[in-house]
């Protein structure tokens, strides 16, 4: 779970977008992107090496 506060401040660090969570899946996700954001901890991990395609993590999941 993650913070509320933090989730309306947190943009996509690519394209300065807004990011959706995904509460199943404890994910952010950049519509514009199509990126995926891991969140460890209740950290959300920004970093745009870290992210994974969302094509490629739904096909996973």
């Amino acid at each position: 779970m993650i913070d509320k506060e933090l989730l309306d401040i947190l943009a996509c660090p690519k394209c300065k977008g807004e990011l959706v969570y995904n509460k199943d899946k404890n994910i952010l996700i950049c519509g514009a992107c199509k990126l995926v954001y891991i969140i460890e901890d209740g950290i959300p991990i920004m970093l745009i090496e870290q992210t994974k395609p969302l094509d490629e993590y739904i096909k996973k999941s």
